[in-house]
């Protein structure tokens, strides 16, 4: 009789299925190195939140020279409209291969803005994500979550989402940012900007689908912060000008704009 008693007992300290400790935020998905899960603003807006083990790394949208970048998938989501993912601002990592990845240590949460289909109801986010966690060798990661986004609760995960949505680069115009590009002889620019105080600069180079182009410092001079940039392949038919996505870095903030590059002729 006391044995039937002592395993009711601890049957009623079981959890009878899966319980969500925190209601602004999904389970961690769990992968070799990471973990991976939805959070929620208490504005209606979540974000999607990495971490990573000790000298891991993921990748931005452009992965430099190797990596994969992550891909998000919104389909299952009910009553969403639309669901941006934001991307923080990159770091140039050098890997044990000499080679140099464009991304995040430690961890990173992508901001998503999320547009309601219709505003008067509950909207529920549901992500599957794919991404890459390199440290010695790559490992693919996927994450699958869902998360019901409320409005006018405060959330321990606002400041954080905020955080991440301020190092999002702001997109600016070329001229405005005082950018000016020379063309060098063969396939070769050096751009350059008025130097601003703050973190050393970085610059990222995002050419069209099938062109690989580089970007490295080039030193400054008179009060300008320079680049070189070098157009290492173009598909046959490419054609000029290219349209190029810039993203600066350091400074006074990270900031985005387009670039048209032409030949010398």
């Amino acid at each position: 009789m006391n044995q039937r008693i002592a395993v009711l007992a601890l049957a009623l300290l079981i959890p009878s299925g899966p319980t969500r400790a925190d209601p602004f935020a999904s389970e961690w998905a769990l992968s070799a190195k990471s973990q991976a899960r939805l959070i929620a603003d208490g504005r209606g807006q979540a974000g999607f939140q990495i971490e990573l083990a000790a000298g891991a790394i993921t990748y931005w949208r452009d992965p430099g020279d190797a990596g994969v970048p992550p891909t998000f998938d919104f389909s299952r989501s009910v009553n969403v409209a639309s669901a941006e993912v934001e991307f923080p601002a990159p770091k140039r990592i050098e890997e044990s291969d000499g080679s140099e990845a464009f991304g995040y240590d430690r961890g990173v949460v992508f901001p998503i803005r999320v547009k309601a289909a219709d505003p008067a109801k509950p909207v529920t986010l549901a992500l599957d994500a794919n991404y890459a966690v390199c440290e010695k060798i790559c490992l693919p990661a996927r994450a699958v979550a869902s998360l019901g986004l409320p409005k006018g609760a405060a959330t321990p995960w606002a400041a954080e989402i905020d955080a991440a949505r301020a190092q999002v680069p702001v997109a600016e115009d070329a001229a405005a940012l005082g950018v000016e590009i020379t063309a060098q002889e063969g396939r070769n620019w050096r751009l350059c900007l008025p130097a601003a105080p703050g973190a050393p600069r970085n610059l990222f180079v995002e050419p069209p689908a099938g062109w690989w182009l580089t970007a490295k410092a080039d030193g400054s001079a008179e009060g300008r912060d320079c680049f070189a940039l070098t157009l290492r392949d173009a598909p046959k038919d490419a054609a000029f000008p290219a349209e190029v996505r810039a993203t600066i870095t350091g400074g006074e903030g990270a900031v985005e704009t387009e670039l048209k590059l032409a030949p010398n002729s």
